[in-house]
């Protein structure tokens, strides 16, 4: 309330004095501070406050009719009646105009703290809540090639898009509207140089979200990183929310101090741009600190912003092991051999950089893990012929065992020289081909700087690991309160009997 006339008093100087009965119109905007307009749109209070005295004479009207204060009756018209942006907003249970539910928009505090699995994991869980449920990205940065029915062509869309869509089987809506504005390489330059406009980027994600929500009975849009991001373009996630009158869930990393202090700049720009902030997700959450972790970041949130902690889900390692496949993207190549083991994974702790003699190699393929991923030089020839050897006898051994040769040998090798340099040769490489279930790759960097790089690397979900995919939504999707995160994210329709006590009991 204190913000709402506080915006007011800047808009219209001294107009009001006193608390105002609020019909539901002004409810939403004061307790959801969902109004854009106020701040960043033409319209003045004076049209604000003309609807309110056309209600409240309707309110009066129905009362003369024989309507006693209190009585619910049946709100006939829209969302869009009351509140501005709500257009895509949904009345809950369809067609009867009982409450409304407003989209979901997922944003995170900072890069690599899982905002596309909790975009998975909320996807899963309305799924099990509602009929249809609508994906949008309304900004993505990396895209791939994917087939439009509805164009009859090939067109590019995000990511992460393709993976929800194709995870869920989202067939109702179509690829053409679920990524309406990608940012490729050279684009902000176009849009500062005024080559590209706001109004057709404006036009573009709202027509697309107009389409998904016609067609869904309720709406997650995925952001791009943090709440700023696209700002450059004036398209960032708190702005692209508000367009689109959604509720915004941030995703942060486990913690405390330093999890509140990056919320705390989100929820700022939320507020700028009148999103109101639905709830927070706590991931990554070290097992032995989950519950002092959940108590007091909660505790924290409800004294300071009143806002909900929505769910804390506790670090599974396994998510961030990289799959062979992941590697072969990173360094941009291929498997040389074993290709049928693409997306078996590998802990960043189990990678052993080999620069032993050839004996003590085959001691460690023999003790260490038995998933262990091994790196050595394109000059150690010895090596990579050990290795092979000693795949091969694992194998020759399961067979003699009657057992599957499958997963007789899970290691995999990995061989670095700096490209231009050094070279695998021929003969080797015949030799490592030979061996087909054998993983091996070859990479065109230094032994220091491919350690490195999976080091610092976070594997993305990906559309072909169903495997990583299905285990991260099963695992985020218990942690997290839906009936919470609905109540946060509906609004009750307006009744021409609600009374102001009504109206603050609700909030």
């Amino acid at each position: 309330m204190t913000f709402f006339f506080r915006r007011l008093a800047t808009t219209s100087g001294q107009q009001l004095q006193k608390p105002l009965l609020l019909s539901m119109n002004y409810r939403s905007c004061c307790r959801r501070k969902a109004c854009p307009s106020l701040s960043s749109s033409s319209r003045s209070f004076s049209t604000y406050f003309s609807q309110h005295q056309q209600q409240q004479q309707q309110q009066e009207q129905q009362e003369d009719m024989g309507f006693e204060d209190g009585e619910q009756q049946p709100y006939t018209g829209t969302s869009q009646d009351y509140i501005p942006n709500s257009r895509f907003w949904k009345p809950v249970p369809p067609g009867q105009n009982c409450r409304f539910q407003h989209p979901i928009y997922v944003a995170a505090t900072r890069q690599h703290v899982g905002k596309t699995t909790v975009s998975l994991a909320l996807t899963s869980g309305l799924k099990k809540r509602f009929d249809k449920v609508g994906f949008i990205k309304p900004v993505g940065q990396q895209h791939v090639p994917v087939y439009s029915k509805c164009r009859d062509a090939t067109i590019r869309v995000d990511k992460d898009v393709c993976l929800v869509k194709e995870h869920f089987k989202l067939d109702h809506i179509d690829y053409e509207h679920m990524s309406p504005v990608i940012i490729p390489k050279g684009y902000t330059k176009k849009f500062v140089d005024g080559e590209i406009s706001l109004t057709h980027q404006v036009e573009q994600v709202q027509k697309a979200m107009a389409h998904v929500t016609k067609h869904s009975d309720v709406v997650v849009c995925e952001g791009t990183g943090h709440c700023a991001v696209g700002s450059i373009v004036s398209l960032n996630n708190a702005k692209c929310a508000s367009l689109l009158g959604a509720d915004m869930v941030l995703v942060a990393n486990g913690g405390l101090g330093s999890a509140f202090d990056e919320l705390e700049l989100n929820r700022v720009l939320c507020e700028h741009y009148n999103v109101r902030v639905a709830g927070v997700i706590i991931n990554k959450v070290i097992p032995d600190r989950y519950e002092q972790t959940k108590h007091y970041m909660s505790k924290a949130m409800k004294q300071a912003w009143g806002i909900p902690l929505l769910g804390c889900i506790p670090d599974r390692p396994f998510l961030g092991c990289p799959a062979l496949a992941d590697l072969e993207r990173l360094f941009q190549t291929e498997l040389i051999s074993g290709q049928m083991h693409r997306f078996r994974h590998y802990s960043p702790n189990a990678i052993n950089l080999v620069v032993t003699n050839l004996n003590r190699f085959l001691e460690n393929l023999r003790t260490k893990p038995p998933r262990t991923l091994f790196v050595c030089h394109v000059t150690r020839e010895d090596l990579i012929l050990g290795f092979l050897g000693e795949h091969q006898r694992r194998k020759q051994q399961s067979i003699e065992n009657g057992e599957s040769s499958a997963n007789s040998f899970e290691a995999a090798l990995i061989i670095c020289g700096r490209k231009g340099v050094y070279q695998l040769s021929r003969e080797v490489e015949d030799m490592i081909r030979c061996h087909a279930d054998a993983p091996v790759m070859s990479v065109g960097l230094s032994t220091h700087d491919v350690v490195s790089q999976i080091d610092g690397f976070t594997p993305k979900l990906n559309v072909d690991d169903q495997n990583r995919v299905a285990v991260a939504v099963d695992h985020y999707e218990s942690y997290i309160d839906f009936d919470e995160l609905l109540r946060r994210t509906q609004t009750p329709c307006p009744t021409l009997g609600e009374s102001a006590a009504a109206i603050r009991a609700e909030g």
